[in-house]
């Protein structure tokens, strides 16, 4: 499998470009606000949604400063999320170091991420970028929607396939296909094929998540705890699977393991065995796969170009990447 920093061979000027413009984009004269917005920018992830805007906007007519603040206003927009997700999740880690509320507690990590998502709603509007602020508006509301379903089931612990994909479809497709979508509507004007690579991000965001769900059955270190979804009484593809392939008993004992023993190691073994002695894991790659010829079906309607092969290797990293 290819390496990220080659397949962002084709764009690497234009990602180095956007780490300074993001940076600016982030500047304020507060010290405190932009000492922790410094902070957050050093520790910056994979660059894997700023590369699906710039290779679709490669795609769709080519890269341009519109193509920059796309990229911009996703990741402020996203940071924000971040940042407000670890204060509802009492989490003080986040890609290995710690969170912003962590270390400067949960009223300063809310407003910085409010700081964030005003930062991004000021830089569409100054530069008339409607179109991609509207984008980028509605996979803010499914993330949250996505989120609160999401809540909702895992306290009743119903969640069916359609349920599961449905959360995810607005928790993380959502994301990534606003950010093929910004990056076409960054290049053209043409509504249907913004609106044909809105469709090709959400198939990938689908392959995505299941590929991240699979890690918690896994037996690789990833970065993720083993069984963390579980012990989130989060039902899962392969878990889901695994439960409709059993009977009535064994699978109240298995929800009843996932609802009241999920602090249990041992009985999050256990869970973690029964998926994958049920089938679950296997399943569960199926379907990301199909997902992921979904997205391939659409690719390949364009013409060949470094961008569509670039968008091809971003694709196949997403069901085959080890973390």
């Amino acid at each position: 499998m290819l390496k990220l920093d080659e397949i962002k061979a084709p764009i690497t000027l234009q990602l180095d470009l956007f780490e300074h413009k993001f940076k600016d984009a982030m500047r304020s004269s507060v010290p405190l606000l932009d000492r922790i917005t410094h902070y957050i920018v050093k520790r910056k992830g994979k660059q894997i949604r700023p590369m699906f805007v710039f290779f679709s906007a490669g795609l769709c007519g080519g890269i341009n400063e519109a193509t920059h603040r796309g990229a911009a206003l996703i990741e402020l927009l996203h940071t924000a999320t971040l940042v407000h997700d670890d204060v509802v999740d009492d989490s003080y880690e986040r890609r290995g170091f710690f969170s912003v509320n962590a270390l400067w507690k949960n009223k300063v990590a809310v407003l910085v991420g409010d700081f964030l998502l005003a930062k991004g709603l000021s830089l569409s509007i100054d530069n008339n970028d409607f179109t991609m602020l509207n984008i980028v508006s509605d996979a803010m509301q499914q993330m949250a929607e996505g989120e609160l379903l999401q809540i909702e089931k895992a306290r009743r612990m119903d969640i069916d396939e359609a349920i599961y994909f449905e959360v995810i479809r607005q928790k993380t497709a959502s994301l990534i296909a606003s950010c093929c979508a910004c990056g076409a509507a960054s290049a053209c004007s043409d509504d249907k094929l913004i609106a044909t690579m809105n469709k090709m991000g959400e198939k990938i965001g689908m392959a995505f998540q299941i590929k991240d769900d699979l890690f918690d059955f896994g037996t690789d270190d990833v970065g993720k705890p083993l069984g963390i979804d579980i012990k989130e009484k989060k039902l899962t593809l392969p878990l889901i699977y695994a439960l409709q392939q059993t009977k009535k008993a064994e699978k109240r004992y298995v929800i009843n393991l996932v609802k009241n023993h999920n602090e249990d190691k041992d009985k999050i073994a256990e869970v973690i065995s029964f998926v994958r002695s049920s089938g679950g894991m296997r399943y569960a790659t199926d379907r990301m796969l199909g997902f992921q010829q979904e997205a391939f079906d659409i690719l390949n309607n364009f013409p060949e170009s470094e961008y569509r092969t670039g968008l091809e290797q971003l694709i196949r990293f997403t069901t085959e990447r080890k973390k």
